[in-house]
């Protein structure tokens, strides 16, 4: 579970700092993909944004630290020990080796201040899944945004609209997270949506106290 001692937002809240990208390890993934996971790693540094990602060299993964070291953005890879032979870690980026998945998983939660999700497969499915069972949980109010290039993560929009219509996911899950289709509206969408939350939470603190 993570740390709610560092999760609460005041009205003097930092702005948005670093972003964790969650997507797929695979070269054969489509080469459209690729050049967008660039492209969004690149607006990410030139947003002064800290990408924080699994620490590989492959796939959209790869292509995300890429696209933000080239742009002279700060890059936080971690990765597990027993995946260093297959996910090839990017070496011209700082990179943290853990022992599990687990710690994996969270010191990338724990390092970020938003997510960012990418086409992908099983993995990043479960990254996803977890990340917004503990936002069902109100463990955490961090913004999550998905790319969604040809209607990519269509279908899964549409399981999860359907466990709401069964009556077991409370509507306000869809509120959590926004999509788009263009690489070039990530950053920009991010960085309005975390502003747009700071000044409602800052003014949910003032009628409070006041």
């Amino acid at each position: 579970m993570p740390d709610l001692s560092s999760e609460q937002t005041s009205p003097g809240a930092s702005a948005l700092t670093s972003v964790c990208v969650y997507c797929g390890s695979s070269n054969t993934a489509d080469p459209a993909f690729l050049n967008a996971a660039f492209e969004i790693g690149g607006d990410f540094a030139r947003a002064g944004l800290k990408l924080v990602y699994g620490g590989g060299g492959v796939g959209l993964m790869g292509a995300t630290a890429r696209g933000a070291h080239a742009a002279g953005g700060k890059v936080l890879g971690i990765i597990p020990d027993f995946l260093r032979g297959r996910e090839q870690p990017f070496d011209d980026v700082e990179t943290v080796i853990v022992t599990s998945m687990h710690e994996r998983k969270m010191m990338m939660f724990e390092r970020s201040d938003a997510f960012v999700v990418l086409p992908g497969g099983i993995g990043t499915l479960e990254e996803i899944i977890e990340l917004l069972s503990w936002r069902r949980l109100d463990l955490h109010a961090k913004p999550i945004m998905f790319h969604n290039p040809r209607g990519f993560w269509d279908p899964l929009f549409a399981l999860l609209q359907h466990t709401i219509d069964e009556g077991l996911t409370p509507p306000s899950l869809a509120d959590c997270w926004r999509s788009v289709e263009k690489a070039s509206d990530i950053t920009p969408t991010l960085l309005a949506w975390s502003l747009e939350t700071r000044q409602t939470n800052a003014s949910d603190t003032l009628r409070f106290l006041t």
